[in-house]
């Protein structure tokens, strides 16, 4: 026996089918619009997780280079400063008074500046002092040790010097210190150029030398057997806080790093 359906019943069905199809549809486009946001949220964290890392890697490699340079320092400056002002003093002739007071003052001197070199030091031992002092004095006083180590250096300022935040400037201060290292280990340069300029979007970095160059082809950071030029490491640490990293070299006419760090 075959029921009818009163036209209600039927209007009944097709509203509750309708409503079973947008619930659905519903429920469908809410699980995609949630799927998406934890995915943007899992991205985020893991931008900001590597970030955190980084600069945690940055801050213990620059302790690192710091504790390096100030072994180098001590036995190459200092240590030799100690040893002429020790000599000084064991060759002090109490019976002639005007080679005394001569060698004396010599004596004082020479200590006064290995005091003055190894406050220099323990200011650079702290990578709170990038934060306290700002970039550029930062980079300062780093070509200051490379100008002592016998190399020709300058820094050239252009346009109105604008802090960022100080993480951002701990890692910009890495990515320079180890393409200054760099020169060190291949180059056998004699003089290094660093230049930034502030615009009003960002700050234009350079760090030039006139080293023996290289070509092209083993500038790829992509190839496993250049990895210990530190390129790759420097473009992650651009790429992480936003900024674009460049490097050419001509095979006799030296290497430049350009780095481009956007404000915002």
């Amino acid at each position: 026996m075959l029921l009818k359906i009163s036209e209600a019943g039927w209007y009944l069905i097709g509203s509750t089918s309708l409503f079973i199809i947008l619930f659905v549809l519903f429920v469908f486009f809410y699980s995609r619009v949630m799927d998406r946001q934890n995915a943007m949220l899992l991205k985020e964290q893991k931008i900001r997780s590597e970030y955190e890392e980084a600069l945690l890697r940055t801050q213990l490699e620059i302790q690192e280079q710091t504790l390096k340079t100030i072994s180098e320092e001590i036995h190459d400056n200092i240590g030799q400063v100690l040893s002429l002002a020790k000599l000084k003093l064991n060759t002090l002739d109490f019976a002639r008074l005007e080679i005394l007071r001569e060698k004396t003052t010599e004596a004082k001197n020479l200590v006064s500046k290995a005091i003055q070199d190894l406050r220099d030091l323990s200011r650079s031992l702290n990578t709170d002092t990038i934060a306290s002092l700002g970039l550029i004095r930062a980079l300062e006083q780093e070509l200051e040790l490379f100008t002592k180590s016998g190399y020709q250096t300058s820094l050239v300022v252009e346009g109105a010097v604008r802090k960022m935040e100080p993480q951002k400037e701990l890692i910009i201060f890495r990515i320079i210190q180890e393409s200054l290292n760099n020169i060190i280990k291949h180059a056998e340069a004699t003089s290094i150029r660093v230049t930034a300029v502030y615009e009003e979007t960002g700050l234009q970095l350079q760090v030039e030398d006139d080293g023996k160059g290289t070509g092209e082809e083993k500038l790829d950071m992509a190839d496993e057997s250049y990895r210990s030029l530190g390129l790759r490491n420097m473009h992650n640490r651009a790429t992480i806080i936003g900024a674009r990293f460049a490097i050419q070299s001509v095979p006799g006419k030296g290497t430049r790093v350009n780095l481009e760090i956007p404000f915002n």
